[in-house]
């Protein structure tokens, strides 16, 4: 449709495959990407050991695991990166119905660990966590449904996606894994919003999460007993916000030291949502300011690309991705600074985890095949019936 609108992208005759992907991709988030798996097996190595060694395993058990998934969780980005817009939308719809029925059976099929919630399926060797790869899929669904609909005889895609968001996040609700399903209503709604939603009905929406979360309150003692932590103006030093609040508050400006830092030894999970407290303990405010930096800057560079993008789908897709990824960074960041309630969600690409590593990579592989450089017309271009 857009080739038909704005004229075929001209391509250069004879040129590599692998040398126009480097000349398309956005260098800047690539770069940004492996800078922040490095950063999270530079803390693994501080953060693991104590975990592996009362688990009885040997000390860099959970960094050798961390390397072989953050490697693989790379190349499904890269392979993911070449991929054109047309291939990437079709396999996140797969992905997604796989995810979504894999989801919806935890349930009976699934495990808790001994957490409280239903989140994995346990391989024996490993576990997977449909939740954190259906996430990307249903963005990529959400954006087709909603471009869809903006067309001459579209479907309804917007009150199809809704119901869809609504489903997605009432099962996630059941796990419980509060986290997630916020996570997921967020990205719908900036979805929506970029596609064009009336403010009201946002509004609506946002008093409606606010009347499900009071629902949740009074009745899930877990989601109460997070909301009250997080509210109380005292802080249980014995709780692992109690211990992320005394490392933060040690490390100060410049850290206690590489190796140095001690909440590792009292947080369980220390390698996975708690990973920022040991980057503040033991690297101070300086490691932190980089990581949130990096952050900001795929943030940044990512929507920058998208601005310039004319087509409806990969502007939806690829801003809901970026939000996904950035709203995910904050979540986790926020609950180790006690400035939201606990969540358990990990911090991408830094943090330990198998699911979340390839999840990640498929995510961000999404958002680079989005954000690569295709020549467009520019809007004097179109009004003049010039082509490039």
């Amino acid at each position: 449709m857009t080739d038909m609108i704005y004229g075929a992208v001209p391509r250069t005759s004879g040129e590599p495959i692998l040398s126009k992907w480097w000349r398309t991709v956005d260098k800047w988030v690539l770069s940004s990407i492996l800078l922040l798996f490095a950063t999270g097996i530079l803390l693994g190595f501080a953060a693991s050991p104590p975990l592996a060694e009362k688990n009885g395993y040997g000390p860099f058990h959970y960094v050798e695991r961390q390397m072989f998934f953050g490697g693989l969780a790379l190349v499904a980005m890269i392979v993911t990166s070449f991929m054109s817009v047309q291939l990437v939308r079709r396999l996140a719809v797969l992905g997604f119905a796989i995810a979504f029925v894999a989801t919806s059976l935890l349930p009976w099929f699934g495990t808790d660990f001994g957490k409280g919630a239903v989140r994995w399926y346990s391989l024996g060797f490993s576990s997977v966590q449909p939740s954190e790869f259906l996430k990307p899929g249903f963005v990529v669904v959400t954006a087709w449904l909603m471009a869809a609909s903006e067309e001459i005889n579209g479907p309804p895609g917007k009150l199809v996606s809704f119901l869809l968001a609504v489903t997605v996040a009432f099962i996630l609700v059941m796990q419980p894994d509060f986290g997630q399903a916020c996570l997921i209503l967020f990205c719908w709604g900036v979805v929506y919003f970029i596609a064009g939603a009336p403010l009201t009905i946002l509004v609506g929406m946002a008093v409606a999460v606010i009347g499900a979360g009071s629902l949740a309150y009074n009745a899930s003692e877990h989601f109460a007993r997070r909301i009250d932590g997080f509210l109380s103006p005292d802080v249980d030093p014995r709780t692992q916000l109690g211990y992320a609040t005394n490392a933060i508050q040690e490390g100060g400006f410049w850290g206690v030291g590489v190796g140095e830092g001690v909440v590792k030894w009292s947080l369980p999970d220390a390698h996975t949502d708690f990973i920022i407290a040991v980057a503040a303990e033991e690297y101070g405010f300086i490691l932190v300011a980089l990581i949130i930096a990096v952050f900001a800057g795929i943030v940044l560079s990512s929507i920058a690309r998208l601005m310039r993008e004319r087509d409806p789908f990969v502007r939806l897709a690829g801003t809901g991705l970026v939000s996904m990824f950035a709203i995910q960074a904050v979540i986790n960041i926020g609950v180790a600074v006690r400035l939201l309630p606990a969540k358990g969600m990990t911090l991408p690409f830094v943090s330990y985890g198998g699911s979340s590593l390839l999840a990640g990579g498929i995510a961000v592989g999404m958002i680079l095949a989005f954000t690569r450089s295709r020549p467009q017309k520019d809007v004097s271009d179109i009004l003049s019936g010039r082509r490039v």
